[in-house]
């Protein structure tokens, strides 16, 4: 569905993808992720045809974006990160206009807008102008317009943003059920969105894919050790002071929660919780809890992606 063939991208001098390759397979759902600024909507914009790269090649369904760029747009649909709205049309005679430009035929025009009206949960405010809306009807009046045209390839920068919990699990329901028809891909920060929605992750930093993975693959390797929360009655600063010098990888924060002190730590390869638990017992700490925890998305993002220190001209 879709290949990246070694593409770069500059601005002026300054790089903002470096020597990009990978591929996605139809009916594929894949997680892109990166930290502001990494490379993420860049790339969207290359795959969409809305910009050009500076080199390489990109394919969608067997074409070539530089060469079908008007054909491929009807074939994608997109939701960018702000969506292209017109806040003086009702939702119906947006959706109408969004139709007529990506092509849709007179005779099933009708059938679908109200297919993505009643799909996107949008059937009570069709007839109200988009500006009167809150942003959580606008996102999923975008979306609606990113599937008017029943797209085969679907390209979602953050979706779920300005969402309640509600739409957010409408939005995800949405995105699931059209997983079996349509390629998508999706960017978001919302971590969790990503173990909820796609198969695959795609982490770009600086302008380079630093993993391609399975998002079950990712997850069970990680490159983290796991974690062990720990409830415990007794001095917080004793035990601080044990765990540093306990010879644990990662740091050890420990939160007061009520009567009692959580400490939460990484564990090192081939340590074990009890490790960590018989000193606090020979020390008289009092332990109430231990749990492990299985190693999450945010996890390895920030494994891979670590904290950078902030600079004074930034």
């Amino acid at each position: 569905m879709i290949t990246v063939q070694n593409v770069f991208k500059y601005f002026g001098r300054i790089p903002a993808l470096k020597d990009i390759s990978f591929e996605i397979g139809r009916g594929e759902i894949v997680g892109f992720l990166g930290k502001n600024a990494a490379g993420k909507t860049t790339l969207m914009r290359i795959l969409t045809s809305y910009l050009p790269a500076t080199s390489g090649r990109v394919f969608v369904g067997g074409k070539d974006v530089d060469k079908n760029s008007l054909a491929i747009r009807r074939y994608i649909g997109y939701l960018p990160e702000t969506p292209p709205l017109y806040p003086n049309m009702t939702v119906r005679e947006y959706l109408k206009f969004a139709a007529q430009l990506k092509d849709v035929p007179v005779k099933h025009m009708r059938s679908r807008i109200d297919r993505v009206l009643d799909d996107c949960r949008l059937l009570y405010v069709q007839n109200k102008p988009i500006a009167h809306l809150s942003k959580g009807y606008k996102q999923r009046i975008g979306i609606a317009q990113a599937i008017i045209n029943e797209p085969e390839l679907l390209i979602l920068d953050e979706p779920t943003s300005g969402l309640d919990p509600v739409q957010i699990q409408q939005v995800r329901r949405l995105i699931k059920d059209i997983e079996s028809k349509r390629t998508v891909l999706v960017s978001t920060h919302i971590l969790s969105e990503i173990e909820h929605l796609a198969q695959r992750v795609l982490i770009i930093n600086r302008g380079e894919i630093i993993k391609d993975e399975s998002l079950k693959g990712l997850l069970a390797q990680g490159g983290a050790p796991p974690k062990i929360r720990v409830r415990f009655k007794g001095e917080r600063d004793r035990v601080a002071r044990m765990m540093t010098s306990l010879s644990f990888s990662g740091q050890a924060p420990i939160s007061c929660d009520g009567e009692t002190h959580v400490l939460e730590m990484e564990m090192g390869e081939g340590v074990t919780p009890n490790d960590l638990i018989s000193p606090l017992l020979a020390a008289g700490i009092q332990v109430l809890e231990v749990k492990e925890h299985p190693l999450s998305l945010e996890d390895v993002f920030l494994r891979l992606n670590p904290p950078q220190p902030e600079r004074a001209d930034e």
